[in-house]
């Protein structure tokens, strides 16, 4: 008996996209018995409409790196769809993992300019913590919003995309660059490989961006070039507070 697995044909709505052209698509692939599986092909453009569903998972992670936007698609629209992962949880989890490595990120660049003259109080310490970790919440709120409004008022993307839940699974799983963080944690690296990172994440977000709204390589930049200058500036604030 055919089963078509991976299939979005509830409520009449088609969630997957080819990876290829990102066309919609209803089924990713039928199976006819453990293990025995046809891909499907896109109506579009006639190729299969998602290899990755056969590849290892180190593939997908280094096409992700690679900015393939084939990566992306596969990503954000049949590998985290919502019938087949538990989007609330997987979000907000993610969200957690987020705000954790950029509150890593300002407490390097926080102590790496300024000099423990004396041994610090708990008292000062926890101070200094709850600055930084209100320094990081708020310039990602303000980051969220800047894109937020610039994608619903620059770019354009299919009907649906725009819910702020959407769009926030898509800035967190395209800075998955910021993960290299955990390896300063480790070893000693000079602060400058920061800014660094943040490069990579801003041009991963872009990419990003782009697959998901359809729209120009030039406007998903300006956006997030826009978004990441406002949180720079509150992460600026932020670090010119616990120094004082």
């Amino acid at each position: 008996m055919e089963d078509c697995g991976t299939t979005s044909e509830a409520e009449g709505t088609t969630d997957f996209r080819c990876v290829q052209c990102g066309f919609p698509i209803k089924t990713l692939y039928i199976q006819y018995s453990p293990g025995n599986i046809r891909l499907m092909r896109c109506g579009k453009c006639k190729s299969v409409a998602d290899e990755y569903i056969e590849c290892e998972l180190m593939i997908l992670v280094i096409d992700l790196i690679l900015h393939k936007p084939k990566a992306f698609r596969h990503l954000f629209y049949n590998m985290f769809s919502k019938e087949t992962v538990n989007f609330e949880s997987l979000l907000w989890k993610s969200v957690l993992a987020y705000l954790l490595l950029d509150f890593y990120k300002i407490w390097v660049l926080s102590t790496s300019e300024k000099e423990w003259s004396s041994p610090v109080g708990v008292a000062s310490l926890l101070l200094e913590f709850t600055k930084m970790l209100t320094g990081v919440i708020f310039g990602n709120l303000l980051f969220l919003f800047a894109v937020f409004h610039a994608t619903r008022k620059f770019l354009s993307a299919p009907a649906g995309f725009f819910g702020w839940k959407q769009i926030l699974l898509v800035l967190v799983f395209s800075s998955y660059f910021k993960i290299f963080l955990v390896a300063m944690m480790v070893w000693e690296f000079p602060s400058s490989v920061i800014f660094i990172i943040d490069i990579f994440v801003i041009s991963s977000n872009t990419v990003a961006l782009k697959v998901t709204t359809n729209s120009t390589m030039t406007r998903c930049l300006a956006v997030c070039a826009m978004a990441n200058g406002v949180k720079f500036l509150a992460s600026q604030n932020a670090l010119i507070v616990t120094q004082s």
